[in-house]
């Protein structure tokens, strides 16, 4: 072993790792083109100053890289600098040093955007800069060290020495090209990053009445926790006057989103009799949305409420016992029959003969259960939704309940969330439901860390924002009241069915046993793509729900009215804060599918034809190299 091989082999270590934790963050393809564009950017800013002797801007725009997106993005952005620039200059035994320091630039900057926590004023950054720009050209000195000297340290003071004034030359230029350009930078790949993001926010005209409805919420819904925002503290501030709730605040009401906010107040021990808007109580704008004619999945989840409630279900218990078929399942879906097992272990009615059975026959082969029958692609929603349904069983459902649970613990991705399918991101219903299964199969949601990565708790903790919602994933923010209020049931780790929350002093007394009316559902969770037309119009209660009215009715029901299309919630084009469509007093939702986003503008081009050019040698070059990286 030699010391330029040895040198070499951790330098390859290095580099492959560094690559290897940008390929695991899973990028979103925009953040894949910005890298490559800012990787062209910075391996063009060495070639445009190749006249001028280690003056380079190449390390200040990988330091901002890292500031603005990230370690792992920075790593990229200096390594691919690195390697797409020596393609002009030639590749040699130098290349791999400069790829780790310009990598570990990119690193740096990130370290200093968490230090400085985002803020960081121009001339601070220019030193950094400059102590940056100093250090790639000291790794560079040691490189020459191993590979040409006889590596004494006589030599390495030799070639240090020597390399000072370069050293500082280029210390120098880095100084000057962060005051020139550096704030811009940071605010240009700020404003990139944010345009990222999809958050639900109230139009301008609702502020005024979102303020009011937060002061109303602290005075006349009982036992409001003070202090810090929470997702219940969220769910009590976004309730409509009509009592309901719709997918985020102000948009108008839904049965569907007002039960799963019902269910998710419930479990931290809000009684949906009690939570008023005045003088509408969510109970009552649930339960008078559901009547005996409705569709199963509306029947279930109003079962679900009402348990909760304290309430007797009356005659929506027996029409949904119903809607069992001879094969003891609801229209042939694991879905519709997980829920309906469920709803009437809540109102403490027998379970039809054969639905577990039923439902046990449905499980795949790698354990899992789909959203139909045996053969759908299984998934992480309908798998903790037929172990909710299987809890307690004996006989055969208990190993089916193994299987099932192994299923799950597979699925976990390495930020500790579960998604909807394996290979897929992770999402906060998804994660939620698995937590709800686990729980009720008996397993600790907190013990799983599958390949070392945080419990889905901690996933699902991480994506509380500061006024208490949840946000979908990380990088997307959709339907925040039906997101919340599932997930909070999760975190208070309760899995359904509900028992009766008790009801405040100040309340008992003031509930309701009037029957509810008809109305009309959205189904417990949106089908796999394609498979639109035989979506039922019931209650989301899988944590995927699809919009009703989407597809036919199955069989005993009627399509609900309204609805988003497939792909639905909300886009780009609909504005912020713009009802989703058919999310009025009937019961439409929204796909879990992330919204659209805007496009961002295109620059016009501004260089010389010469460096226009060059712009695009470098470019092509670094495409060539990212095409393989963070498209998985």
């Amino acid at each position: 072993m030699t010391w330029q091989l040895g040198s070499f082999a951790l330098l390859a270590l290095a580099l492959a790792a560094g690559f290897a934790w940008y390929e695991r963050t899973r990028p979103d393809a925009r953040i894949v083109a910005l890298v490559g564009t800012l990787a062209a950017f910075a391996a063009l800013g060495r070639i445009a100053f190749a006249a001028l002797p280690n003056v380079k801007p190449t390390t200040d725009i990988v330091l901002i890289s890292g500031y603005a997106l990230g370690g792992a993005p920075g790593f990229v952005v200096g390594a691919v600098a690195g390697l797409a620039s020596n393609f002009f200059f030639g590749q040699g035994p130098w290349t791999p040093w400069q790829m780790a320091a310009w990598g570990a630039t990119g690193v740096g900057g990130a370290g200093l955007a968490r230090v400085s926590r985002g803020r960081v004023g121009r001339w601070p950054l220019a030193l950094v800069c400059a102590v940056a720009g100093y250090a790639f050209a000291a790794v560079q000195d040691v490189g020459d060290w191993v590979t040409y000297s006889d590596h004494s340290l006589a030599q390495l003071g030799v070639y240090v020495g020597k390399g000072t004034g370069f050293d500082l030359v280029h210390a120098g230029g880095c100084l000057a090209f962060a005051l020139i350009f550096g704030a811009a930078l940071i605010r240009s790949l700020r404003r990139f990053a944010t345009r990222l993001q999809v958050t639900w926010r109230p139009p301008p005209a609702l502020v005024p009445v979102l303020v009011v409805a937060v002061l109303l919420a602290a005075v006349t819904v009982p036992a409001a926790r003070a202090g810090a925002a929470t997702p219940a503290s969220y769910l009590l501030s976004s309730q409509n006057r009509d009592g309901g709730y719709g997918p985020a605040p102000g948009q108008p009401s839904s049965p569907m989103y007002s039960a799963w906010a019902a269910l998710g107040l419930a479990s931290d021990g809000f009684n949906p009799l009690d939570i008023r808007r005045g003088g509408a109580s969510l109970f009552a704008y649930v339960s008078s949305g559901t009547g005996p004619s409705a569709d199963a999945g509306a029947l279930e989840r109003t079962i679900l409420v009402t348990r909760a409630a304290g309430v007797d279900a009356g005659g929506l218990t027996s029409a949904l016992a119903r809607r069992f078929g001879r094969d003891g399942s609801v229209s042939g879906q694991v879905n519709l029959t997980a829920f309906g097992v469920l709803a009437l272990r809540a109102a403490g009615a027998g379970v039809p003969a054969g639905a577990l059975a039923w439902l046990i026959h449905q499980q795949n082969g790698d354990g899992g259960f789909g959203f139909s029958t045996a053969g759908a692609p299984s998934d992480v929603d309908d798998s903790a939704a037929a172990l909710e349904a299987l809890a307690g069983a004996g006989g055969a459902a208990a190993p089916a309940r193994a299987r099932a649970v192994r299923f799950i613990a597979a699925q976990q991705n390495r930020d500790g969330g579960l998604p909807e399918q394996g290979g897929d991101g992770s999402n906060a219903q998804s994660t939620a439901w698995a937590v709800q299964g686990l729980i009720a199969a008996g397993v600790n949601p907190g013990s799983l860390h599958r390949g070392g990565a945080p419990s889905p708790l901690a996933y699902l903790s991480s994506l509380i924002a500061s006024d208490g919602h949840l946000r979908y994933a990380r990088g997307s923010d959709q339907t925040p009241v039906w997101v919340t209020g599932e997930a909070a049931m999760a975190l208070a780790l309760k899995p359904l069915p509900l028992v009766p929350v008790p009801r405040q002093p100040s309340a008992a007394g003031a509930a309701t046993s009037r029957g509810p009316q008809p109305g009309a559902g959205a189904p417990h969770r949106r089908p796999a793509a394609g498979a639109a037309a035989r979506v039922p119009a019931g209650g989301n209660a899988a944590g995927s729900g699809n919009a009703a009215g989407s597809g036919n009715a199955a069989a005993g029901g009627t399509a609900a009215r309204g609805g988003a299309v497939a792909g639905g919630g909300p886009t780009a084009a609909q504005g912020i804060g713009a009802p989703a469509a058919g999310a009025g007093a009937g019961s439409g939702g929204a796909h879990h599918r992330r919204p659209r986003r805007p496009k961002a503008p295109s620059a016009k081009a501004t260089a010389p034809a010469a460096l226009n050019q060059l712009a695009a040698d470098a470019g092509l070059t670094t495409a060539v190299l990212l095409a393989p990286m963070g498209l998985g």
